[in-house]
């Protein structure tokens, strides 16, 4: 059931930023802890861009539901389950991308809690997640787009 037409230029903007996000932050990847570590202004850097990229996943995630499906949830989890079954991403993004929202929310509520090692550690290891996202959007949008030119 389409609710109405999904803004694909927002999409693909939004999806823009996150590529810039991970732009700024795969030289972190790169770096060995003791290096990270080195430089304090490094983890705030850091933490900044990925909290940026995780409110862009998720503010592309509710779009896409509450356009085409009428999706009303605003709580990250929620967005992430449901991206996953209804099939805009693969369930095993989705599960991923439950494990971020959780994270995310860490990192606005329990901020204090957040360690240089941690961001590290993410940055090191998980920056393919936020790349398995963006290509799996830009494979929805494009199935979109074309079932849209077909129906036209």
């Amino acid at each position: 059931m389409v609710i109405s037409n999904l803004n694909i230029n927002r999409v693909l903007e939004i999806l823009r930023f996150v590529e810039s996000c991970l732009l700024e932050l795969k030289p972190f990847a790169l770096m060995g802890e003791e290096e990270f570590l080195a430089d304090r202004k490094n983890p705030p850097f850091v933490e900044s861009y990925l909290r940026r990229s995780l409110e862009a996943v998720f503010d592309i995630g509710r779009h896409i539901l509450s356009k085409m499906m009428g999706f009303k949830d605003v709580e990250y989890k929620a967005v992430a389950k449901e991206l996953g079954q209804k099939g805009v991403v693969t369930e095993e993004l989705a599960s991923v991308l439950y494990a971020m929202a959780g994270y995310r929310n860490r990192m606005v509520h329990f901020y204090k809690e957040i360690t240089p090692r941690e961001l590290h550690k993410i940055t090191r290891d998980h920056l393919k997640d936020l790349e398995r996202f963006i290509n799996e959007i830009a494979a929805f949008i494009k199935a979109y787009q074309e079932k849209k030119t077909q129906g036209a």
